[in-house]
């Protein structure tokens, strides 16, 4: 209890500005639950292992089965990017249609990977700048007062501006850190995450535009 006492006592005396730090850092901390889930949990970070298992039914000219298996693994990236690509060249638009068709949804699904990761850095220097300003606001107030009251009291006003300018100093610090080593967590994981879908579904469309060509050049080929 006395914990809670303790951090009661620095709310109080760090003023209005710790309110305003404490709604930055439940923001923050929904943000990065929100994204650890979705980074680390619901991502996985082998797609083109995913990607390498559709090479043989490709190969083979099995690309009906390649649809669904992609279906069947609907909530995967790659699997996406594999169907998109696959039922391009089923239709037969040849290299610049699966290509398009498998560039739509990489772009779709590298996207979510960024999602609110960004605002971390930006909530964190605004619990920054939140602490300055609560430091700056105290230490007016305190000067501010000072000036209108007798000796014995300046000294005891002084200690209060200052305990409220130190409080939320810290605490702006305190929420910022963890917000901004979060975001170069995420960030990194985002990063490596895009590089690997990118990777597969660059061995996809490998392998499915050199296996498939669109109807103006069979058409060409057959009347040859």
């Amino acid at each position: 209890m006395e914990i809670f006492a303790n951090i009661a006592n620095a709310f109080h005396q760090g003023g209005i500005w710790m309110y305003a730090i404490l709604a930055a850092q439940i923001v923050s901390i929904a943000i990065i639950v929100e994204r650890v889930f979705a980074l680390y949990v619901v991502r996985s970070s082998h797609q083109k292992a995913i990607a390498k298992s559709f090479e043989g039914d490709i190969r083979k000219g099995q690309i009906e089965r390649v649809i669904a298996r992609a279906q069947n693994l609907s909530g995967n990236a790659i699997s996406k990017v594999v169907q998109a690509g696959a039922q391009a060249a089923v239709d037969m638009g040849g290299r610049e249609e699966i290509q398009a068709k498998m560039d739509e949804v990489l772009i779709n699904e590298n996207s979510k990977l960024e999602k609110r990761t960004g605002f971390l850095a930006t909530i964190g220097n605004v619990g920054t700048l939140l602490g300055l300003l609560g430091t700056v606001a105290g230490m007016i107030d305190s000067f501010a007062s000072v000036a209108t009251v007798n000796p014995v009291e300046k000294a005891a006003i002084l200690s209060k501006g200052i305990s409220m300018a130190m409080h939320s100093t810290a605490y702006g610090l305190i929420m910022a850190i963890p917000a901004l080593l979060m975001y170069a967590v995420l960030q990194n994981r985002a990063n490596s995450l895009a590089e690997d879908l990118n990777q597969a579904g660059l061995m996809v469309f490998n392998w499915l535009s050199f296996n498939y060509e669109s109807v103006p050049q069979r058409k060409t080929r057959s009347s040859n």
